[in-house]
């Protein structure tokens, strides 16, 4: 099982590296937070339009490795049309399980997400899965223009 586990990992963050989803400017979003990570050079910039407690659109722009686009990309794909509510759990369920080795959170729960676990085996990645995660949450949070992984 964990050879299958580990390549859905690997191609479903090639596509999401080369197909980034919500890869797009959004002048309309009622936040924009800018996050960075200085020790491998991804940088992203996450945009959300919110309205009556959803987050009614979300996307991205940035440069990095595929973890950081991947992450970010299925980020969108998950979070589009959720409450700020759902997207506060999801941010520390993704936390949890990206830097915790003794996480109890199911990755299958997690949908597409649950592959982002496997990031765990490679410590000096998890900024990088996570860059987007926190650079939302600021925004969410609405404290921050901007936020580094350092």
């Amino acid at each position: 099982m964990h050879n299958e586990l580990n390549d859905l990992y690997q191609e479903l963050i090639l596509d999401h590296k080369r197909h980034p989803r919500n890869f797009r400017d959004m002048p309309d979003a009622t936040r924009a937070v800018d996050g960075h990570n200085p020790l491998c050079g991804d940088q992203l910039r996450i945009y959300v339009r919110l309205h009556e407690g959803l987050i009614e659109d979300v996307s991205f722009l940035g440069a990095g490795c595929a973890i950081s686009i991947a992450s970010a990309s299925m980020l969108t794909e998950a979070l589009k049309g959720q409450s700020i509510e759902t997207a506060q759990a999801l941010f520390g369920q993704m936390h949890d399980m990206l830097t915790n080795d003794q996480s109890t959170v199911d990755p299958g729960s997690l949908g597409k997400l649950g592959v982002l676990s496997g990031v765990r085996d490679y410590p000096s990645r998890v900024k990088c899965a996570s860059l987007c995660w926190h650079t939302l949450k600021a925004a969410l949070d609405g404290d921050k223009d901007t936020i580094s992984t350092e």
